[in-house]
């Protein structure tokens, strides 16, 4: 006899408390293994792959793709024990292994076991075996799947690579698209992205093409729909037709956007910032980091970036001015300096804006650093990083400048206590030992909580990064 369980959207820990389906991973009908992720969800901070418990068949599954749900509601009910008792040899042995539970506290991402294979039997066997699963009253109603339309599992759309497999014309052919904005955006609007050739790199769909897409299929329709042209009367009189305005677009405030927005209305409500900035003439800090790529000869590993350089000059800064790697307990009213620098970056992705942690910056030099940040990088862009390599940063680096913007006014990172921006590094007329010389030349501006210091412990901590990128030597002494 069938045991039919009921598996929760599971506690995905940082105080999380809901989570959109972004995809199934599993159908009606499939069999599950422990522990085989049967469903991808999108936090407020990052993309998880959620874990089942049981091992059997699944026989509900509740909320579309799209929709959001609490913490503690049901995701599906499994029916453990529902394959078919004459089953022999290895199927016999699987269906033995897939029953029951792992036992594990799913926080997080569960145990992190591989994927099981996944295999498809009859629903008349889960009807002969299992009781019909038993709905909540508050829970959302499961997805219907009539027996008859059962499809087959599906095959996901972007993976690491940004390749997935996908049938055209009854052709099998590459789907390139990694983001789920974009394929939540094409589904918004009724886009095959399989039929959609990508601009960006090795074929990758962007959002600018599924929006492309979108405007094309707008304009054939438009086409399709507008009456033919009658010949008019040169006396006839001219009639103005009023042209309704289009509607405005909503785009919901929610996962990694929603919380972006909260965190930034809530930097700019409680704390008392103030900004202020120099410009610093660069050429030296560019001379050093082509000799330091230099030296590590043509294997010699990973190049030293600019942003790993800046991030060293900030960790060495901070030990001097450990006032701005502080936060402020508004309870207590108290000050808390924090011991060591989590030294978080803030990068641009299709989701939005995410901010990396590299662990322990002030521990590490400025090779470690950049390979750090190159890793969290990659994580970042395949949107993989976890809730734990979002969070618990204790000062900010902004480089906008790759945007191609000179200058700046950071929000600061709630609830550390400042930011440093970077602008573009550019060749500008600068005075270098009393004559006009065309320089590389850099903005810093560093936006500060006026609670935990004065504008001369931030003067002093931004003129101290501006004489590093100035004369890198000047790191030699806390090196």
């Amino acid at each position: 006899m069938a045991q039919v369980l009921e598996f929760k959207l599971p506690d995905l820990g940082e105080g999380l408390t809901e989570a959109e389906i972004v995809r199934w991973l599993v159908e009606v009908g499939d069999v599950v293994a422990i522990d085989q992720p049967v469903v991808e969800v999108e936090t407020a901070k990052a993309m998880v792959e959620v874990p089942c418990p049981y091992g059997g068949v699944v026989t509900a599954r509740f909320g579309e793709e799209g929709s959001e749900l609490p913490v503690g509601a049901p995701l599906l009910t499994v029916a453990v024990g529902a394959t078919d008792a004459s089953s022999s040899g290895s199927e016999g042995a699987a269906a033995e292994e897939l029953s029951g539970g792992s036992g594990n506290v799913l926080v997080g991402y569960g145990t992190g076991a591989p994927a099981a294979r996944r295999r498809r039997i009859r629903p008349e066997r889960v009807g002969a075996n299992a009781a019909p699963a038993t709905v909540p009253a508050s829970a959302p109603a499961p997805v219907p799947v009539a027996a008859s339309t059962l499809a087959p599992a599906p095959v996901p759309v972007g993976d690491v690579s940004g390749q997935a497999n996908g049938r055209v014309n009854g052709r099998q052919g590459p789907v390139a698209v990694v983001s789920p904005l974009v394929r939540r955006l094409a589904r918004q609007h009724d886009i095959d992205l399989r039929r959609l050739t990508g601009s960006g790199p090795d074929g990758l769909i962007l959002r600018a093409d599924v929006d492309s897409a979108i405007r094309h299929a707008g304009e054939a329709t438009e086409a399709e729909t507008r009456p033919a042209a009658e010949p008019v009367a040169a006396e006839a009189p001219t009639v103005h037709v009023g042209v309704a305005a289009p509607a405005a677009e909503r785009i919901p405030l929610r996962g990694v956007r929603g919380a972006v927005a909260d965190k930034l209305s809530r930097s700019r409500s409680e704390i008392p910032d103030a900004t202020c900035w120099v410009d610093a003439d660069a050429t030296e800090l560019m001379a050093a980091r082509a000799a330091m790529n230099a030296a590590s000869g043509p294997s010699g590993g990973p190049k030293v970036s600019v942003l790993a350089l800046l991030a060293r000059i900030c960790t060495a800064a901070l030990v001097r001015y450990p006032e701005l790697n502080s936060t402020v307990d508004t309870a207590a009213r108290e000050i808390v300096r924090l011991p060591g620098v989590h030294l978080g970056f803030a990068a641009q992705t299709e989701r939005g804006l995410v901010v990396p942690v590299v662990r322990d910056a002030h521990t590490r030099n400025a090779e470690s650093i950049g390979a750090e940040i190159a890793r969290l990088t990659e994580l970042a862009r395949t949107g993989k990083l976890s809730p734990a390599q979002l969070t618990g940063g204790t000062f900010t680096l902004n480089n906008y400048g790759v945007f191609g913007v000179d200058g700046s006014t950071p929000i600061i990172n709630h609830p550390e206590a400042a930011m440093l921006g970077v602008g573009r590094i550019m060749p500008k007329p600068w005075v270098h030992k009393g004559e006009l010389a065309v320089r590389q030349v850099v903005q810093l501006s560093l936006t500060f909580d006026h609670r935990v210091c004065d504008g001369g412990t931030a003067g002093g901590f931004l003129r101290y990064v501006a004489d590093c990128v100035e004369q890198p030597a000047v790191l030699l002494r806390t090196l």
